[in-house]
């Protein structure tokens, strides 16, 4: 096992390639730290892959693995994880914004200080403010709906205690939320450390405004799963039953209100004429919808094979 594994994934980036891993190697070499590189190459329609092939032959501690088309980052992230074999995993861009000279000392925090995640904090982002606007508000966003205090959930360098890439699964646009999934995972030692961001020397950005527009249905989506995922029908069922209780309580007193006026005989409407019978009648039958979509909803998690899957921390005296 290595000390250190460098998740790198990347779309169209042959001119940072040969510096970034030379870079790497520079600072790794002076801490004696033992490492590997992952380069994932998400679909790149330049030379990027036939330099990643160079640099493996040149260097044995540099692996690539090459997507047949674009999955996205996300889909890069999780194959490396699951090939990383560094006590502490990190995840870098390949665009030499992100500085190799962090990886020590985020390292140290990881091993020395106990941390399960370090998340990088670009203070001053050398970005146009077409980017950096939208992601303060995205960032201010995350915080209030996950309830984790960090301030740049978007930053690519990050640092992991091995068992927590491992134990955590990364699809669609959600690894800017990774943080938030190791936290709803068990992990509760999350920190940030300031870092350095330097401006793009080669190429341009791969991500545009939609971005934000995808990462906050994203998050949406993990709060809902992680929350209730195991447990729909009290997301579901709550609703459907409050709903149905308020059409019920409204007909009720549309009908008891008919009653009192004939007894008193007092001008009557009938109940069918009034809107609010049909908001009653309207409130019910989504209600009802919602309650049985809890219902199959628990019938779903009750037969999935991940209904009991927890994350173990530690055994004794099992035997």
């Amino acid at each position: 096992m290595f000390d250190i594994s460098i998740v790198i994934p990347l779309l169209n980036e042959q001119d940072s390639l040969k510096e970034l891993a030379s870079w790497i190697d520079r600072v790794l070499k002076e801490k004696q730290l033992s490492y590997e590189i992952i380069f994932v190459d998400d679909g790149s329609n330049d030379n990027s892959w036939n330099i990643i092939k160079e640099l493996c032959a040149a260097n044995p501690h540099i692996k690539g693995i090459k997507f047949q088309r674009n999955y996205g980052k996300s889909a890069a992230l999780n194959t490396a994880f699951n090939a990383a074999n560094g006590s502490v995993v990190f995840t870098m861009d390949a665009d030499l914004q992100d500085s190799p000279d962090e990886l020590p000392e985020m390292y140290n925090m990881i091993v020395n200080e106990g941390y399960d995640l370090v998340s990088g904090w670009k203070i001053k982002r050398l970005d146009p403010l077409s980017k950096t606007i939208p992601t303060k508000l995205f960032n201010w966003a995350t915080r209030k709906m996950s309830g984790l205090e960090l301030h740049d959930f978007n930053c690519g360098l990050k640092a992991y205690r091995s068992n927590v890439v491992k134990s955590i699964e990364v699809y669609g646009e959600m690894h800017r939320y990774i943080p938030v999934i190791a936290k709803w995972a068990g992990f509760k030692k999350i920190t940030e450390k300031p870092v350095k961001h330097y401006e793009r020397k080669f190429g341009q950005s791969k991500f545009g405004l939609e971005r934000f527009v995808n990462g906050f249905l994203d998050l949406l989506t993990i709060t809902f799963v992680s929350r209730f995922g195991k447990r729909p029908m009290h997301f579901f069922g709550f609703i459907g039953t409050l709903m149905f209780l308020i059409g019920g309580l409204v007909s009720a007193y549309l009908i008891v209100e008919k009653v009192v006026n004939l007894y008193r005989h007092a001008y009557v409407r009938d109940v069918t004429d009034q809107p609010l019978f049909y908001l009653a009648l309207t409130a019910m039958i989504i209600g009802t919808q919602l309650f049985l979509a809890g219902f199959l909803g628990e019938l779903i998690a009750r037969n999935s094979p991940y209904r009991n899957s927890y994350l173990i921390e530690s055994e004794l005296n099992l035997k």
